[in-house]
């Protein structure tokens, strides 16, 4: 019986037939896919893109060379240098960001006490030489002031959560 039954269905072609028939029902559907330069998948807002440094409403910049995020950067991307400024607080002299290394985990992002060093919305940041992406503090400075809006509105929705 079992033969028999194999054969009818070689025969009647049924595996091709309900193939076809999911081929169909797929057809119909609406589409998954978006053609990406011109169509853009929303983001979440937690995000991690690529760095930025932020700065004060006053022009000044945040971080304040505690140097927290270059100790818990599991990929060492992170060099920080400071010295002591006139006024008795400390401000960095280097902050350079190795993107070739870095894994996007936001640890910097979470260690850092005054929100200084964030990751940002821009994903798209792909470079012809590995040296361009060696990012220094003015690079990174660039962004956060390039970005700012947007980052202090996704800081501030995801403050309830930190």
């Amino acid at each position: 019986m079992a033969t028999l039954d194999r054969i009818a269905r070689s025969l009647l072609l049924t595996e091709i037939i309900s193939g076809m028939g999911l081929t169909l029902r797929a057809f119909f559907k609406p589409k998954a896919t978006i053609n990406y330069p011109s169509e853009r998948s929303p983001l979440s807002p937690r995000f991690r893109g690529e760095h930025a440094l932020r700065r004060y409403p006053n022009g000044e910049e945040r971080c304040i060379a505690c140097k927290l995020c270059e100790a818990v950067c599991p990929a060492l991307a992170i060099t920080i240098e400071a010295e002591p400024r006139e006024d008795g607080s400390r401000r960095t002299t280097r902050y350079d960001l190795d993107m070739t290394k870095c894994i996007y985990c936001g640890l910097c992002e979470e260690a850092c006490p005054v929100d200084a060093i964030v990751e940002g919305p821009n994903l798209e940041f792909a470079t012809e030489t590995r040296e361009e992406l060696l990012y220094n503090k003015e690079k990174l400075l660039d962004n956060g002031d390039r970005w700012e809006p947007v980052l202090a509105a996704r800081l501030k929705a995801d403050a309830p959560f930190r």
